[in-house]
């Protein structure tokens, strides 16, 4: 067992809480019992993933994607208390870290993704240095480098292919960093590499012939709070889970 309290200050600086200027609140978003023992992970504070977790008896839920954001209406209704009463009622605590969590260099979401697709960093870039970007792996072009992603998320990225030139850099940014495919193209890559797709990059990829894969939102984003859950479970002797609630996202 370990005290909530000690998870919570060395999660903060852990993950250099303090240096990320973000969309809702990192750290201990729902109060529950002081001690815990078992902790389930997952990607988003999902009502799906709550049930999971009062059913596997844990006393705390990790989680990249918590329940409070900027602009929220505020209110504990519908869906929101939907989610808090399980928490509540069974006195179950809440982390969650989100861009945090996506800039560690060891265990956030970009650092372990590109670990399952053989890419190492060797620098930043984006605001907030959230991008990371290194030497193309085995695959030399976009179809090769599409391949490789598919095989290792286990979905067809959506592939805008660019202008079919051989792979030297490629560039990350996990979940929703769709609008970082200037600074990764800024930063020197031939591909670039995040979850999500808008309309402007389709533009962006053939006027300037630099690759953009799609591979989803939630597929890039599966292992961050994974690897944080086993680290908490290395350091405090604790239980964990990861819990995967599937998302087409």
């Amino acid at each position: 067992m370990a005290q909530r309290s000690e998870i919570e200050a060395h999660l903060a600086a852990w993950l250099a809480v303090d240096r990320f200027k973000d969309y809702g609140p990192n750290g201990l978003q729902v109060e529950g019992r002081a001690e815990v023992g078992r902790v389930v992970s997952g990607v988003t504070a999902s009502l799906a993933l709550i049930e999971a977790a009062v059913a596997a008896r844990a006393d705390a839920v990790l989680v990249h994607h918590g329940l409070f954001w900027r602009g929220q209406d505020g209110r504990i209704t519908g869906w929101l208390r939907q989610r808090l009463a399980p928490l509540l009622a069974h006195g179950i605590n809440l982390f969650a870290y989100h861009l945090p969590l996506d800039a560690h260099a060891e265990l956030g979401n970009n650092a372990q993704l590109g670990r399952r697709l053989g890419l190492a960093a060797d620098a930043r870039f984006g605001e907030q240095d959230l991008g990371f970007i290194g030497p193309a792996s085995d695959a030399r072009h976009a179809a090769s480098l599409a391949a490789q992603v598919q095989r290792a998320l286990g979905r067809a990225p959506v592939l805008l292919p660019g202008d079919g030139r051989p792979l030297r850099r490629v560039a990350w940014c996990t979940g929703g960093a769709q609008g970082y495919f200037e600074a990764a193209i800024a930063a020197g890559a031939d591909a670039f590499i995040t979850g999500e797709l808008s309309e402007p990059q389709a533009h962006i990829a053939r006027e300037t012939g630099v690759a953009f894969l799609a591979c989803g939102h939630h597929a890039t984003e599966r292992y961050g709070a994974s690897a944080l859950g086993e680290h908490l479970a290395e350091r405090f002797g604790l239980e964990h889970q990861f819990i995967d609630i599937d998302n087409p996202a």
